[in-house]
């Protein structure tokens, strides 16, 4: 493998500059990941108001360059600082990125056809070409679609391969078809043959998966999921269509950062061979949040965006059932008015057994990691999932649905083997839900030995980048990367 491969991620966020949901989590380790391997790697981001507010003293301005397409004809400049071993580059445009929020706007399909642009003709200005570009969610998806015909001029560009990587289908980038012309600059034909056409308009998405070269996505089960109509949102004959340039790799997760042996905001460092240390971040974060202090009763937590995606419904379903197991319940995470209201109602019903933080937190997500004894990520679909990995790291069991990356990644316990990570269930229904937690809450009560060995084996599980980088370097040079 020659050193000199460069790969560049093109993506609409990524830590640690700028977060709204699981994407960020991947492009902010990946990319590392693969330079370990010996690759050039850079990743390039809009420059959004929440990155000028905490970063912009420390970025380095590059150079500034003319973006001239379709309606489009300004000039911008692009900043740049090397994290670790990867270089980010931040693409200014005041109009359209320096806003409150990242996503949800109006012109969004303006906005990121701009971004698309952009990129290609810095690229040009600046004759720095990737040997792959490997382009994220819907956001990015008319890369392909831009070098194949917008851009085609340029052997260099035509030469880069092209990797699309879907992180959510259920978010496809979905638009009027007149963008096509005005903000793409390439041919209505597109749209009228069906090429491009979805829903009466056009997607990112589905061009994401037409054009380009591979296109992967976040977990093996994932992978099959999307290719039928329970979980293809209306896109599986599409993907069928590229099915065998499908590849779904499994994420990982920083290892570094989410270390219980060193990480600086739990209560108390522990690894898998001082698990005795464990409670003392679950009696923290008892004081912390205002629940009864015992080392002994069974702590339940949660991390999550509160939408039906997420099964919130299942646990406010059987909330009263959950609370006469006697656990301890603790929920971070905003999301639908309704669950809000309910959880918030539902905390006065159980004082000091129950906590609902509305809001994010990283500071307390990490010492709910840390001091939970199970980890609740009933999801109806889940293409792959952060928080199921970083609960095995912190010793933490997750009570997952067998789905997408959950089933992937958590082993359910097997009490005659006596194998597992964690513990699963397969319908999307409160009574399975509430079986297996019931289940696990027994086990912790009643088996300690075994809990403590699943424990054990969650905390040994590799959940970092390595293995599946190595699968997108094959991937790469599948697609033809020298």
């Amino acid at each position: 493998m020659a050193k000199s491969r460069k790969i560049l991620f093109v993506a609409a966020e990524g830590l640690p500059y700028i977060k709204s949901g699981g994407l960020a989590d991947v492009i902010g380790s990946l990319p590392q990941a693969l330079a370990d391997e010996g690759y050039e790697v850079s990743v390039v981001l809009p420059l959004y108001s929440k990155i000028i507010a905490k970063f912009f003293d420390q970025l380095e301005l590059v150079g500034t360059y003319v973006v001239k397409a379709a309606k489009f004809d300004t000039t911008t400049r692009l900043f740049s600082q090397k994290h670790k071993d990867v270089t980010f580059y931040f693409i200014e445009h005041a109009g359209y990125f320096e806003r409150d929020g990242l996503y949800g706007y109006g012109d969004d399909g303006e906005r990121f056809a701009f971004f698309q642009h952009a990129v290609y003709q810095i690229m040009m200005q600046r004759k720095d070409y990737p040997d792959v570009l490997h382009n994220h969610d819907w956001h990015t998806g008319m890369m392909a679609a831009l070098a194949r015909i917008r851009y085609a001029s340029n052997k260099e560009i035509v030469k880069i391969r092209q990797i699309y990587t879907i992180h959510n289908l259920a978010f496809q980038g979905n638009f009027e078809a007149d963008l096509l012309y005005s903000a793409l600059e390439l041919p209505m034909s597109l749209y009228h043959d069906g090429t491009l056409r979805f829903h009466n308009g056009i997607s990112y998405m589905k061009a994401g998966i037409v054009f380009s070269d591979k296109i992967s996505t976040v977990s093996n089960t994932y992978a099959t999921e999307i290719l039928g109509q329970a979980f293809g949102e209306n896109m599986d004959s599409v993907l069928r269509e590229r099915q065998h340039d499908l590849w779904g790799i499994v994420n990982g997760i920083d290892i570094e950062s989410n270390d219980p042996k060193t990480d600086p905001i739990i209560f108390e460092n522990y690894d898998v061979n001082s698990l005795e240390k464990k409670v003392k971040n679950k009696t923290g974060l008892q004081q912390q949040l205002g629940l009864r202090v015992s080392e002994d009763v069974c702590l339940v937590g949660l991390v999550s965006r509160l939408t039906w995606q997420k099964g919130i419904n299942l646990i406010l379903n059987k909330l009263k059932d959950i609370m006469g197991l006697d656990i301890q319940l603790v929920i971070l995470g905003t999301g639908e008015q309704q669950y809000e209201y309910d959880l918030r109602n539902s905390e006065n019903m159980y004082k000091r057994r129950m906590v609902y933080y509305g809001g994010y937190s990283d500071e307390v997500a990490r010492k709910i990691y840390a001091g939970a004894d199970l980890f609740l990520m009933p999801s109806m679909f889940e293409p792959c999932g952060i928080s199921q990995l970083i609960s095995m790291r912190y010793g933490t069991l997750p009570v997952v649905r067998e789905t997408g990356g959950l089933k992937d990644t958590v082993e359910p316990y097997n009490q005659f083997e006596h194998k597992g990570t964690g513990f699963s269930f397969y319908n999307f229904d409160p009574e399975d839900f509430f079986h297996v937690l019931r289940m696990a809450v027994d086990l912790y009560y009643l088996n300690q030995k075994d809990f403590k060995m699943l424990q054990t084996n969650a905390m040994n599980v590799d959940v970092s980048w390595k293995k599946s980088a190595k699968l997108y370097i094959q991937m790469y040079q599948q697609a033809g990367m020298k």
